[in-house]
């Protein structure tokens, strides 16, 4: 995907895409994930049966234990405690750490999968679409979910794990770049090269997961929104 690691794929000695920041395991949590959300398990009346809301929460838990401490310095155990529950009780939603890294991963790209789909059935304009794409792009690497979108590739996945991670990363950098396209052509986008325009694209929203933290004074959609405005101006077709 155009995810700093995540959506350049074939891009081998020259990535420059390839945004590699380092673990955090001393840094201090954001001041807005030091307090997770309730556990599913708290809840006896209603959630007590839902797999599925337990399943998120579970999800949800990894990827603010990962974007905290990194993936080698998280435990399950870690991830057990932030639910109030036993490290067996894991297990029964995801097999390993491994998995659940990898869910993190399909987890953050799952709504800018939507948005491209969406993107392709809309009659609009293509960089309007193409700006709804991103913006949702950027929603998401300012996520829970962001550090493992971005990371998820250089960590210890299995080779089935890698070869999905790659694939999803490539279908949505084709997605864009077919976007892209779809602008020169309609002339709502100016000249640039597709290819590259992706990947300075990318490179800017991955950029997001390194620095932004969710107690800062924008929120995440008002981060998107700004990247995207600068976007959108950079695309528009030049007069004179």
């Amino acid at each position: 995907m155009l995810l700093a690691s995540m959506i350049l794929p074939e891009m081998s000695v020259n990535r420059p895409l390839m945004l590699r920041r380092t673990q955090r395991p001393t840094a201090p949590a954001a001041k807005g994930s030091a307090v997770p959300a309730a556990s599913p398990w708290r809840n006896r009346r209603k959630a007590r049966s839902d797999r599925g809301i337990k399943r998120d929460a579970v999800i949800r838990a990894a990827a603010r234990a990962f974007n905290t401490r990194g993936f080698h310095n998280t435990t399950l155990d870690d991830i057990a405690s932030a639910l109030e529950v036993t490290k067996p009780t894991l297990y029964y939603y995801v097999q390993n750490k491994e998995q659940l890294l990898f869910e993190c991963f399909r987890a953050g790209l799952e709504p800018i999968r939507t948005a491209i789909v969406e993107a392709r059935q809309g009659a609009l304009p293509a960089r309007t679409r193409l700006c709804a794409v991103l913006l949702r792009y950027a929603q998401a690497i300012a996520s829970e979910f962001g550090w493992c979108m971005v990371r998820a590739e250089d960590q210890d996945l299995s080779a089935a794990m890698q070869r999905h991670v790659k694939a999803l990363k490539s279908e949505i950098d084709q997605s864009i770049r077919r976007l892209i396209r779809e602008g020169l052509a309609d002339g709502s986008i100016g000249d640039c090269d597709p290819k590259m325009t992706a990947f300075a694209l990318a490179g800017a929203l991955n950029w997001i997961a390194h620095w932004y933290r969710d107690d800062q004074s924008l929120s995440a959609a008002q981060v998107a929104e700004k990247f995207v405005a600068l976007f959108e101006n950079g695309l528009r077709p030049r007069t004179g």
